[in-house]
């Protein structure tokens, strides 16, 4: 029979992060290079598909058309040091504390996999989890980390390594990360402009 674990969950753009990484690391790749600005009109396609359809995928990967393998290998490395600088002051304390506690720690967030991991390296999480990009086209997904796909990750992991998780609290600035937050004991709702508990 499994046994039950406690668990602490952590979403990372505008909850241990002042700005959201996807966004940001556009910003800084149209910053250094003239092929984001080739792909606007799309971008602004995407951006009315954001409003009919918030869930969706399409949009999410056609924003990003403009990213290449060359570009992440190139820009990811600088965005990473300097995005670290975003995050907000408590952050790494609570998760100490947190694990300090006794309780597995896990970072759960659509965040994608060429940035997320570097970000939190050094807060030393048991497990983190976010979208898995195509190596290839790095702006199309393998695994969207999101909404109802963030438990199911977890879930998974947890099945991998033998044991039920009792999710003790969760943190998040947004709703879309509601079926995460509705698991937990405790909701931690952060705001993303201040960093500080709603």
């Amino acid at each position: 029979m499994l046994k039950k674990t406690d668990v602490v969950l952590f979403d990372f753009d505008g909850t241990l992060s002042a700005f959201d990484s996807n966004v940001e690391f556009a910003k800084y790749c149209f910053r250094r290079s003239v092929r984001p600005w080739l792909y606007l009109p799309l971008m602004a396609v995407c951006g009315i598909c954001r409003w009919v359809k918030p869930d969706g995928v399409w949009w999410r990967e056609n924003i990003r058309r403009f990213m290449t393998p060359k570009m992440v290998k190139k820009f990811a490395p600088g965005f990473i040091k300097q995005h670290k600088r975003e995050r907000f002051g408590w952050a790494k304390e609570r998760v100490q504390a947190e694990k300090d506690a006794g309780r597995k720690v896990l970072m759960i967030s659509a965040s994608p996999d060429y940035l997320l991991p570097n970000l939190v390296r050094d807060m030393k999480f048991d497990a983190v989890f976010c979208s898995v990009m195509n190596k290839k086209k790095p702006w199309k997904y393998e695994f969207l980390c999101w909404g109802k796909n963030k438990v199911y990750k977890m879930d998974e992991w947890a099945k991998e390594h033998k044991f039920i998780p009792n999710v003790v609290r969760a943190y998040s600035d947004s709703k879309s990360d509601l079926p995460m937050m509705e698991i937990a004991s405790e909701q931690v709702w952060i705001d993303r402009k201040t960093g500080l508990r709603k």
